[in-house]
């Protein structure tokens, strides 16, 4: 019988300004001035951050007001470490902790870019359109996409 050790290994916490920075643009997401993520990262209400052999690789963070509300945000994995089921990791985690700490009657959303919805459907999240409800957004510099008068 073979043994196959796993390199992987998921902790609690958020990493630094820098690595955060480098998860996210490495895995195809948009970049965040460095002071924002300063600001966002000690408001974190749990976070996890996935290493390969010490070095960070992957992450995911749960916002909210840690009583009605919650949101599901930066949800990353490295390219090169993509198609191992390293998501499905970051998300039973942080899954793992909602259904530990967050009231029964706790909303929690996220945004599912591209074929991730269908890693998120396997964790019980649904279309809001499903829901008579449409997620919108707005960006502070003034841009959402939509036209204006």
């Amino acid at each position: 019988m073979t043994i196959r050790h796993d390199p992987y290994e998921l902790r609690v916490g958020v990493p630094s300004v820098e690595v955060f920075r480098r998860l996210r643009t490495d895995a195809g997401l948009s970049d965040k001035a460095p002071e924002a993520v300063a600001l966002a990262l000690p408001n974190t209400w749990h976070g996890v951050i996935l290493q390969c052999e010490g070095e960070p690789v992957g992450m995911g963070r749960i916002i909210g007001d840690g009583g009605t509300a919650f949101q599901i945000v930066d949800m990353c994995v490295h390219p090169a470490h993509q198609g191992r089921g390293l998501g499905k990791r970051i998300m039973a985690a942080l899954t793992a902790e909602l259904e530990r700490r967050a009231p029964a009657t706790a909303y929690v959303s996220l945004i599912a870019d591209g074929p991730a919805r269908f890693l998120y459907e396997k964790f019980g999240f649904a279309d809001t359109a499903t829901h008579k409800s449409i997620g919108m957004y707005r960006l502070m510099d003034g841009s959402t996409g939509a036209s204006r008068s």
